[in-house]
């Protein structure tokens, strides 16, 4: 089954999320219309090497056309005008930097798998719980709730204005024409009746006035409320849901939520603000003893202004946080003359601000880096698939600055990984006779010199945003909290589910637990400390506990990201507890596991019983990328043979933990089928035999452990097949004991 089409069985909470991530950079049409033809392509490796992304560009407009002919067959006008619009979008925005559409749906087909293993696991942990909130929902509720109050309240305001407006004038003409007359007709009594009619119409208005400026008073204290409290409170924790997206968690939405609800405080405080200038104006015309507007309107409209700067500040927000193109699931690790991308946005959507701000990138303020590139943007309204005022900056690059002696600081492989650096942002705001100046910055950013110093930077960003929502605290390598284990072990989960497409279950995380306290422990409350973590090394080996752990992941995407997958690799269980599962199977079960003394290898241990009804077990030394790089694991679990006694070769691998026959679970992954390897012709020819790597194992009588597994002979099934029908099987076992002597 294709990814897309597991995508389409999912509950709709989790169909929510994946609508999320599509927009017009990349139509969801095409990744519905395309989808195995998408997954077929390595979007990842095209992301980093732009003559590939070139290619993969112009064979995905190729498919489009070749579905727009379909489709015009079958005279769908919907999906032929929607076709078009996207091979246009494909041609012009993407053929002058094809790497970005690689990244972009390699993105798109990582969030997915996420998204399934995440569906998958059915415990949520503690941060995820926290964040899916039903008190956080129904304040969300409650805030758009009463934004659409504030909005209706102040139109209606509009109303009550234009009501005075209108009766002032009546007053005013009235007034007027009573002046107008003669001195003798103004003692008549009908005019006398007049004046009394306007007076009871000047009090009346003097009424309005001050019912009006109530009203005014009312909208504005509302949304001083709203802002000081539950808005700035979903504020805070969109930001807080995206740093932990950032490190591998639930996607974060609401931003868009969030914009509408700023917008729509924006225009009513706008709208509230030309109200007071129009009882300005009427004060102007019409003034009299215990006039209420020359009193209250500047105290309104200081207020207003202040409400409006405040509100301005906020929506200035880094939309996208800083990160590799080449390293997508690494953000704010940040390389040396390696560009990055960052994007901002400005919650308040107005017209009238459409290219008119500016916007500066800068870094830190200690004079140690520069950002190299294009650091000055208009933020906009079209580059963005839904409309939003924002900007992106594509061509950021950091770059160290020589020290006075002409030497770089510690540019190299020293750079210090726990040093936390800020990519800030300045801009200004001029609107309707205000001028406000913005400024917002990235989470911290780690910066490396090397590659090799990734895993460890990215480590630091774990631990930062896991242990904090303070989003500027730059010396918090000085002191760093501990963590809650099982907040950790949580977020240790995610980098599975977000890089190499599968969570950890519960089993698996107790295995880590043990890893990281050296005993079984109850981890809910448990705090670790950050040297526990990434700076002390494991009791008895050379490596910290997060290097074994990234290797792993390192093993994973690049050797058998597909088993992985498939759940089919156990991975993390302890040697005792492999083989308190393995000694009740049938001999010949075994299962995987990642090994714990060696950086980024797996191996696999089987159950055998021994003549006299003894149970024994088997592991092989761990492979690592090295051999998994010459001979797929699949491969070799097929074709893995073993020498005992006088035995011919045989394969002990019979069935995958509990009770899955091997080719079952792995068949669809071979390579090949060894009988399809052609036996060699007895002429020889000009060709030379065909061969295939053949992984043998050699176990002693007084031995139950094997001995190295990567003796891989170059053998094909063909050549020992007929090597068996002239050899003893002792001959064999000479043979393949026997070092190869160069030729």
């Amino acid at each position: 089954m294709s990814q897309w089409s597991q995508v389409q069985q999912l509950e709709i909470k989790f169909l929510e999320q994946v609508d999320q991530f599509y927009d017009d950079n990349f139509p969801m049409e095409i990744r519905h219309l395309l989808a195995q033809w998408i997954e077929s392509q390595d979007w990842e490796a095209a992301a980093n090497n732009e003559a590939m992304a070139m290619i993969l560009l112009q064979n995905l407009i190729i498919q489009v056309d070749d579905q727009l002919d379909r489709v015009s067959q079958e005279k769908n006008l919907l999906l032929i005008h929607n076709l078009k619009r996207v091979r246009k979008l494909l041609q012009g925005k993407y053929h002058g930097n094809p790497m970005h559409i690689a990244v972009i749906i390699s993105n798109c087909l990582r969030e997915e798998r996420r998204i399934l293993a995440a569906a998958s696991m059915p415990v949520q942990g503690p941060l995820e719980k926290s964040l899916q909130n039903s008190v956080v929902s129904e304040r969300q509720r409650n805030v758009e709730h009463k934004v659409s109050a504030i909005k209706n309240s102040a139109q209606m305001t509009d109303q009550d204005v234009k009501y005075l407006e209108d009766l002032q004038e009546e007053f005013d003409f009235r007034y007027k024409t009573i002046q107008s007359l003669e001195q003798n007709d103004k003692n008549s009594a009908l005019i006398k009746q007049e004046m009394l009619a306007l007076q009871a119409m000047l009090n009346t208005l003097d009424y309005k006035r001050k019912e009006v400026l109530g009203k005014i008073g009312r909208v504005i204290h509302e949304i001083d409320v709203l802002m000081s409290n539950m808005l700035t409170e979903e504020l805070l924790d969109w930001k807080r849901r995206q740093q932990i997206a950032c490190i591998g968690g639930p996607l974060h939405g609401g931003l868009d939520q969030l914009q509408n609800c700023f917008t729509l405080l924006a225009e009513s405080l706008f709208q509230v603000r030309r109200q007071l200038e129009k009882l300005d104006e009427l004060l102007t015309r019409l003034t009299y003893d215990g006039d209420p507007i020359p009193v209250q309107r500047p105290q309104l409209l200081e207020k207003v202004n202040f409400l409006l700067y405040n509100l301005f500040r906020n929506s200035f927000v880094v939309e996208r946080q800083p990160c590799m193109p080449t390293h997508p699931q690494r953000p704010m690790v940040l390389k040396t003359l390696i560009q990055f991308t960052v994007k901002l946005r400005l919650l308040i959507k107005l017209p009238e601000l459409n290219y008119q701000i500016r916007v500066k990138a800068t870094i830190d303020n200690n004079r140690r880096f520069v950002l190299c590139g294009t650091h000055v943007k208009a933020m906009n309204m079209d580059e963005s698939a839904n409309g939003s005022l924002s900007v992106e900056f594509r061509h950021l690059q950091p770059k160290e600055m020589k020290t006075s002696a002409g030497s770089k600081g510690n540019e190299g492989p020293h750079m210090v990984t726990e040093e936390l650096h800020s990519i800030s942002f300045e801009t200004q705001v001029c609107l309707y006779g205000l001028t406000i100046n913005l400024e917002t910055s990235s989470l911290p950013v780690v910066m490396i010199s090397n590659v090799s110093q990734l895993p460890n930077a990215w480590a630091s960003i774990i631990w930062y945003n896991l242990s904090t929502n303070d989003p500027q605290n730059l010396s918090f390598f000085n002191n760093p909290p501990a963590a809650t284990l099982s907040q950790l072990l949580e977020v240790l989960s995610w980098q599975f589910s977000s890089y190499v497409g599968r969570g950890l279950n519960s089993e698996q995380l107790n295995m880590l637990a043990e890893k990281l306290m050296g005993q079984q422990v109850s981890y809910n409350d448990y705090q670790l400390s950050w040297a526990k973590f990434c700076k002390e090394h494991l009791p008895g080996k050379s490596f910290t506990f997060w290097v074994w752990l990234e290797a792993i992941l390192d093993l994973i995407k690049k050797h058998i990201l597909p088993l992985w997958i498939d759940g089919y690799v156990m991975g993390f269980v302890s040697k005792e507890k492999e083989r308190i599962l393995l000694k009740d199977k049938t001999p010949g079960t075994f299962l995987l596991r990642f090994s714990e003394s060696n950086l980024g290898g797996i191996t696999f241990t089987w159950v055998d019983q021994l003549e006299n009804g003894d149970v024994t077990f088997h592991s092989v030394e761990p492979y690592n990328k090295g051999r998994l790089a010459a001979l797929p694991f699949a491969d070799i679990l097929r074709d893995y043979k073993v020498i005992m006694a006088d035995n011919v070769p045989e394969n002990p691998l019979k069935y995958l933990y509990p009770d899955i026959p091997k080719d079952k679970a792995f068949g669809k992954h071979y390579s090949c089928q060894p009988n399809e390897v052609s036996k060699p012709s007895d002429g020889g020819g000009k060709g030379y035999v065909p061969s295939v790597f053949i992984p043998v194992s050699k176990i002693l009588n007084d031995s139950t452990e094997p001995h190295s597994p990567s003796d891989l002979l170059p053998m094909s099934p063909s050549v020992y097949a007929v090597l068996r029908e002239h050899l003893s099987p002792t001959a064999i076992e000479t043979a393949v004991s026997c070092k190869l002597s160069p030729s």
